[in-house]
């Protein structure tokens, strides 16, 4: 019994070292307005990418933010790869010099990255 606690100890200690190295993302609250926590160094990753490749913000009538559907006239670009794996199954939105994540199923966004 205590072989087997020390071993799930030692495996819970290896996975927690092995997972701080991927991108972190943990969804909180319920329903479409589910909150995205993206470790700081994505973060700084993200905002480089849209400064880099020179992405254009969009434009419209109201602000987008958190919890609110996107206008339907507005495209949703896929996420990059290199922003984590855990990242792509969302669209994202550059509005305001912020990206804004989108679940591309009710077009909500869950995260502002500003």
């Amino acid at each position: 019994m205590k072989k087997l606690f020390l071993l799930s100890a030692a495996a819970v200690l290896i996975s927690t070292g092995a997972f701080a190295q991927s991108t972190v993302v943990t969804t909180t609250g319920t329903g479409h307005a589910a909150a995205v926590q993206i470790e700081p160094q994505y973060r700084t990753k993200i905002k480089s990418y849209v400064t880099e490749h020179r992405v254009r913000p969009v434009t419209t009538k109201e602000k987008i933010v958190v919890g609110a559907a996107v206008p339907s006239d507005v495209e949703l670009e896929a996420v990059p790869a290199d922003w984590g794996p855990s990242l792509t199954k969302y669209r994202y939105v550059y509005s305001g010099d912020r990206v804004m994540l989108v679940d591309p199923g009710s077009r909500t966004v869950v995260q502002e990255i500003d």
